[in-house]
């Protein structure tokens, strides 16, 4: 105990973000079925979408090979969105069950207990990413190459941690899980407003103004180089930007309701 006490505060930190995203791991364990919404859902829409839409590349100013390419980027982002809020659900419910009230408790700073949630969903995040990803390729959608790979699971991570931080918010400032259809909404519905389905130029002109001022339009579309021509940085910032600015926003939304919980 006394060698515990005498860890520097940032490794004991580090310590306990391990924790929690351990006990999420487990989670996914011992209840697997606990993660086939977030892989079925953006499979789903994928594969409805592309069997409606898919004809949509005949149009001139419609520069993509398959629609396949074009749309898997949006459903690997959409499972990213389910799983972040799925972890607002699962705050909610160690709420209601008195579990979150342990944690409070301890000495962990307030931001560490979040970043252990927000943390642990970017690496689930993975799991949908990536069964969306093998059934698009089978299915004919193009290799991105590595360049194009790693950007689009990192824009997949960064937005699950976004969706996270929205849906800890909500389940903190709401402390149940009947909050779950507002989190799984709004990420939903923010990315619909975006290029997800169609470029830019071929958007009803209300649509197109929308998705000019969503910050995730610059999301999708970084996500989206590989699988449609090459990487750029110039294509590459604006997403990494928008999503640092959105988890900046919604992180500190996050922590205030955090640090007002249990105070």
């Amino acid at each position: 105990m006394e060698a515990v006490a005498q860890l520097p505060a940032w490794r004991a930190n580090l310590a306990t973000i391990a924790a929690l995203i351990s006990r999420a791991k487990n989670e996914l364990l011992r209840v697997p079925g606990a993660a086939i919404p977030g892989v079925l859902a953006p499979t789903i829409f994928f594969l409805g979408l592309n069997g409606v839409f898919g004809a949509l590349t005949q149009l001139r100013g419609f520069e993509v090979g398959t629609y396949e390419s074009f749309i898997v980027p949006v459903s690997m982002l959409q499972g990213a969105g389910f799983t972040g809020a799925a972890a607002g659900v699962n705050l909610a419910r160690d709420i209601e069950q008195g579990w979150l009230d342990r944690l409070l408790v301890s000495p962990a700073p307030r931001w560490v207990l979040l970043a252990g949630t927000v943390l642990a969903a970017s690496a689930r995040a993975t799991i949908p990413a990536t069964f969306v990803l093998a059934i698009a390729l089978l299915l004919g959608a193009g290799w991105p190459g590595l360049d194009g790979l790693v950007v689009a699971y990192l824009m997949v991570a960064a937005m699950a941690a976004v969706a996270a931080c929205w849906g800890s918010m909500l389940a903190l400032r709401f402390k149940s899980q009947s909050a779950a259809p507002l989190m799984q909404a709004g990420m939903m519905g923010v990315i619909l407003l975006t290029t997800a389905y169609a470029p830019l130029a071929l958007l009803q002109p209300w649509l197109a103004d929308v998705a000019r001022v969503n910050p995730l339009t610059d999301v999708i579309e970084a996500a989206r180089q590989g699988f449609v021509g090459s990487v750029s940085w110039a294509d590459t910032w604006p997403g990494l930007l928008a999503l640092a600015a959105l988890l900046a926003l919604l992180g500190a939304l996050a922590l205030r309701e955090m640090r007002r919980t249990g105070a």
